[in-house]
């Protein structure tokens, strides 16, 4: 088990980082919120947790242990696999996470990819008892930012190796759909639709 890895972001890309660790450079799967936290060149300690398959081995990583381990209890649920436990880590906070199921409240589950109403409601009997109460007031990565979000972006979008002009176009793009979410936006979705625009730009 790799608990974490610690060294120089050595690349960053819209899903994962690559960490060099001794020389070795480690690929490590990360919600935006986390490579949102990432600088290239500079240094970084990612909580991770490996996935073991027949023919694979994926690490995922998170900037803390309690989304690792979130992650981690996501999956005792029967059809969470890793890719969907990290979707509802890209879209929720660990505590928002925990609130929803402690609430029952299926509409949060169904906003993530993946995720019907069937699912929502299967997830919410499996997962009540394992989540837990939430732990803290503060907002954790992936809640929701009242404000600066437009610096958190764009500081995220020069993190990942854009010009500053083009982290203030894709800004101004997601800028509606910031708004749409009242005043409340996500930084990690608006990464994933600032990534879009930059793409299609491309």
């Amino acid at each position: 088990m790799i608990a974490f890895v610690s060294g120089t972001v050595a690349a960053l890309a819209p899903d994962a980082a690559v960490v060099e660790v001794g020389g070795v450079g480690m690929s490590v799967q990360c919600t935006p919120d986390t490579l949102s936290t990432l600088r290239l060149g500079q240094p970084a300690k990612l909580h991770t947790s490996l996935v073991v398959r027949e023919d694979s081995l994926t690490l995922y990583g998170f900037a803390d242990d309690d989304a690792r381990q979130v992650f981690v209890l996501l999956q005792t649920a029967s059809g969470v696999g890793p890719r969907l436990a990290q979707a509802m880590l890209a879209v929720h906070s660990p505590d928002a996470l925990r609130r929803a199921v402690a609430t029952g409240d299926e509409k949060a589950l169904t906003a993530v990819p993946g995720i019907g109403k069937k699912g929502a409601q299967k997830l919410l009997l499996e997962l009540k008892d394992r989540l837990g109460a939430p732990v803290g007031t503060a907002p954790a990565i992936g809640a929701p930012v009242a404000q600066g979000w437009r610096d958190q972006l764009h500081a995220a979008l020069i993190g990942l190796g854009y010009a500053t002009r083009e982290a203030e176009e894709a800004v101004t793009a997601v800028a509606p759909q910031a708004e749409a979410a009242g005043g409340t936006p996500q930084v990690g979705p608006l990464l994933k639709a600032a990534l879009q625009t930059l793409n299609r730009a491309r």
